[in-house]
């Protein structure tokens, strides 16, 4: 096996009419936080994902869908703190619930449903995972968490405080 750090021949299993027609047509996309709600018994922050030309219409979707969710996350060993992503994508909507749990791990749940179609989110097929834009989301949520509640000064509801006002907003690629 050649170490391909060194080799700059692509293997035969790269697609590389996908991955290069993926490359030109990638983008940015804007993120609006949506504020800070609890939802069953969580403390949820919550964004917005835009593709061009969508906009995604309010939290309240993406809060019903997590509030059953985050309803049995206990059993799963919840914290009480999670981020919703409610993302209006290009080729349909998506609603993402990432929970902080025990053991400085986290759960994640995937919705996915047509384009302006709230009532048809389901969820994800199994090993779905973030997409680029969502994950750069996840990305910084996972280092304020970290600045915040884990590594941060003071009580617990300061610092959880401090995490709910530490917001990303802008465009991701």
């Amino acid at each position: 096996m050649a170490d391909l750090r060194t080799v700059s021949e692509v293997p035969a299993s790269v697609d590389l009419p996908t991955l290069t027609s993926l490359a030109g047509t990638h983008h940015a996309r804007v993120v609006r936080p949506l504020g800070t709600h609890e939802v069953a018994g969580h403390l949820v922050k919550a964004y917005g994902i835009e593709a061009p030309g969508r906009q995604v219409e309010g939290v309240g979707a993406g809060l019903e869908v997590a509030e059953a969710h985050l309803a049995t996350a206990g059993l799963r060993g919840s914290l009480g703190v999670a981020v919703l992503l409610v993302h209006a994508g290009g080729d349909g909507d998506y609603v993402l619930v990432h929970t902080w749990i025990e053991g400085d791990m986290s759960d994640l749940a995937v919705f996915v449903g047509p384009v302006g179609a709230p009532e048809g989110l389901r969820p994800g097929r199994q090993g779905l995972a973030p997409c680029v834009w969502e994950a750069a989301v996840f990305a910084y949520e996972r280092d304020a968490w970290v600045r915040h509640v884990l590594d941060g000064g003071g009580e617990i509801g300061e610092r959880l405080a401090a995490w709910a006002a530490d917001v990303l907003e802008g465009e991701v690629r």
